[in-house]
């Protein structure tokens, strides 16, 4: 078993954690990952309404006894959202784990405090990780420029993001975009990292709630089936490379405005192609990571193969290459 930082302060088996992925985030999935020793996550603004939320978190206890969080991601939007009643639900149900992302979670820490929450923030640079952590968040997860959705406008790839983070930040954090196997978590933790945490790796997993059209289009692609969209917006996001999310960027790139792709990137279309598998319906996230998966495993098969297959990376692989013997002296 792989304790840290991480593990410790939530009390879980495993620092692996589902990603509080819009549309996916639901009842089945989050509870069979914390099932099988990771931290599993509702999304709460996939849930129409607050009431709708508490409806799910009730239904996700139904399914497992371990600890599973919630995650709310705070941003502008064109119709207004009730942020303070999702919260009020979150903590009224007596959940112990909020992953909070977009805007500064500050304006709740007094209430995640007052009834013993855990807060880890979402961050895409070791600036935005340090302002968390000087807000009271407990923990952060770093993104890197790997990651599928919001990747920020840093481009910073996790190999140089993970330790610049560990660098600096004091509290527990996990890394995130494009860890999917043993072989991530093991670098990860190598880097300084407390763990990590995975989107796209888990869209590929029997509990997904997404057609298998979608997981098998995550299965066949490679690292380059990837688009970044918005980048013209400074808003970032990268998704899967099809008719959609390519005219949209071409539209973009030649000077195009949000209004003119609207139609194109419209959230409807992406839960579109989750509920249908037409995976040129409509534009959907997913990252590099998909270069690396290869299978559709359960939620319990993933997580103990990549802890396993970490652990012997650590205690085999990399502990046999360390020789206690003085190097030999080169002949003059």
């Amino acid at each position: 078993m792989l304790s840290t930082r991480f593990t410790d302060l939530l009390g879980i088996d495993h620092p692996i954690v589902q990603g509080g992925m819009q549309g996916v985030g639901l009842a089945p999935l989050a509870a069979a990952v914390s099932n099988a020793g990771g931290l599993g996550i509702l999304t709460a603004l996939t849930q129409p309404t607050p009431e709708d939320l508490r409806n799910e978190i009730r239904k996700t206890r139904e399914l497992t006894d371990k600890p599973f969080g919630v995650n709310l991601t705070i941003l502008p939007t064109i119709n207004p959202v009730p942020y303070d009643e999702y919260v009020k639900v979150a903590v009224d149900e007596g959940i112990t784990v909020i992953e909070t992302a977009g805007r500064n979670p500050e304006p709740y820490m007094p209430l995640f405090k007052e009834h013993g929450v855990k807060v880890v923030h979402k961050c895409t640079s070791v600036r935005h990780a340090l302002k968390a952590e000087s807000v009271g968040v407990d923990a952060v997860s770093i993104d890197g420029f790997e990651c599928a959705g919001h990747p920020g406008e840093d481009d910073i790839p996790g190999l140089v993001l993970i330790p610049a983070t560990a660098d600096q930040l004091k509290i527990p954090f996990i890394a995130s975009g494009g860890f999917g196997d043993g072989r991530g978590l093991a670098a990860a933790l190598a880097l300084g990292a407390d763990g990590i945490n995975m989107g796209s790796r888990f869209l590929a997993t029997v509990e997904a709630p997404i057609h298998d059209n979608v997981k098998q289009a995550i299965v066949d692609g490679t690292e380059l089936d990837t688009i970044l969209n918005f980048r013209p917006l400074r808003n970032t996001v990268r998704v899967h490379k099809n008719t959609v999310s390519t005219e949209a960027v071409e539209i973009l790139n030649n000077g195009g405005k949000f209004e003119d792709v609207q139609h194109l990137v419209a959230g409807a279309r992406g839960r579109k192609v989750f509920e249908t598998g037409d995976i040129e319906a409509g534009q959907w996230t997913v990252g590099m990571v998909m270069g690396i998966i290869n299978d559709i495993p359960t939620c319990h098969d993933l997580i103990t193969r990549i802890v396993t297959d970490a652990e012997t990376i650590i205690t085999d692989r990399l502990a046999g290459m360390v020789s206690s013997q003085a190097p030999a002296q080169a002949a003059v």
